[in-house]
């Protein structure tokens, strides 16, 4: 009935969008409904953890798109600082709510993004933080089984743990202390993947799981601890760089914009493909590198570099294996290290100065 129904309506220019010279009869009649839907379907997509650095952006780059967003945040470490801009915009709502409940929406797809995602943030109440991934994820795919939507779930590069192949591909299964300060996090987000997959394989929930690496940008807090808020800030304020062990330890860093697109292109990819995928940038970087880079970047600093302990379980390398991700979702980082810097130190530069007149 359906088939017959789509068939019948080819010849409407709301239905058929087959490129010039070419018969709609030539398409398949289920591409004709995939891609026609993608076309006029503004959608009702819901965020959690939208206030964040990253689900702000995210936020914002489907609201360009025309959709509706349902940004969804407790403001544990979300700002509404970070979604101010997006506020008159009559598509966005924000609703204050703890994922670890459960919420009652209507939406079309949903980015499961909540969760601390520094070391002072998560081990600040690392019960809570473990009760963010696994009870919230089961509230969000209880939901989107409700309501038969696709839901994405952000995984992290952390349930790599401290790995033993370099560069990770998807297929690593890890080397993660399960009892360490660092576990809350790292195995909430292992755990979040089981569900997600079982949820999948029980139910047929349409599901999409991404491995984020280090990414950084505007909208970042200045004091949540990672490395490269830590480095810009004490570089404006001319205090002491601190890196934790001798700085040899390897990270990737890719810029929020690149991170966003693979988000999308993952969101939009077919259902069959799942993940999970790395997003991330396979540039290397030592942290020593990194910090020596933000001072040539802030020729005007007067900070040193001084060096302390390295925090237990903190991982010696961090590469992504992004071959999947070329594969199945054309995407790769476009964005040198130097050139998301700079954007990113404009930022912080804004922030530097009002903390001064304070």
């Amino acid at each position: 009935m359906v088939r017959d129904f789509f068939l019948s309506h080819l010849n409407d220019p709301l239905f058929n969008t087959t490129p010039q010279g070419e018969s709609a009869h030539d398409t398949p009649w289920e591409n004709l409904i995939i891609n026609n839907f993608k076309n006029t379907k503004n959608m009702k997509i819901l965020v959690t953890g939208g206030a964040g650095f990253v689900g702000s952006h995210l936020c914002k780059r489907l609201l360009d798109d025309g959709h509706e967003v349902l940004c969804v945040d407790n403001f544990f470490t979300g700002s509404k600082k970070n979604i101010e801009s997006l506020m008159d915009n009559k598509n966005f709502e924000i609703i204050r709510h703890d994922i670890t409940f459960p919420l009652y929406l209507e939406v079309d797809q949903i980015y499961n993004l909540a969760c601390p995602a520094s070391p002072p943030h998560y081990q600040h109440d690392p019960v809570q933080t473990t009760k963010t991934s696994v009870h919230g994820a089961i509230n969000m795919l209880g939901l989107a089984k409700r309501v038969g939507a696709r839901i994405l779930q952000a995984s992290t590069s952390e349930v790599y743990g401290d790995p033993e192949i370099h560069p990770q591909p998807e297929t690593y299964w890890g080397r993660v202390n399960p009892i360490g300060i660092r576990s809350c996090y790292d195995e909430g987000k292992r755990c979040a993947e089981t569900l997600f997959f079982d949820y999948h394989r029980q139910h047929k929930l349409d599901i999409k799981v991404i491995r984020i690496f280090n990414t950084y940008g505007p909208n970042m807090d200045p004091d949540d601890g990672r490395v490269v808020s830590n480095f810009i800030m004490q570089a404006l304020q001319n205090k002491n760089i601190t890196i934790y062990g001798d700085g040899s330890q390897t990270r990737s860093f890719q810029y929020i914009d690149n991170l966003i697109d693979g988000m999308i292109k993952m969101m939009k990819s077919p259902k069959k493909f799942t993940g999970p995928v790395n997003l991330g940038n396979p540039g290397e970087f030592t942290i020593k590198e990194l910090a020596e880079k933000v001072l040539e970047l802030i020729p005007e600093s007067k900070s040193k570099i001084i060096y302390k302990d390295l925090p237990l379980d903190d991982p010696k390398q961090r590469k992504p294996d992004i071959t999947l991700a070329k594969k199945e979702l054309g995407w790769e980082p476009d964005i040198k290290l130097e050139e998301g810097l700079l954007k990113t130190i404009e930022y912080f530069r804004t922030i530097a100065d009002k903390k001064k007149k304070k």
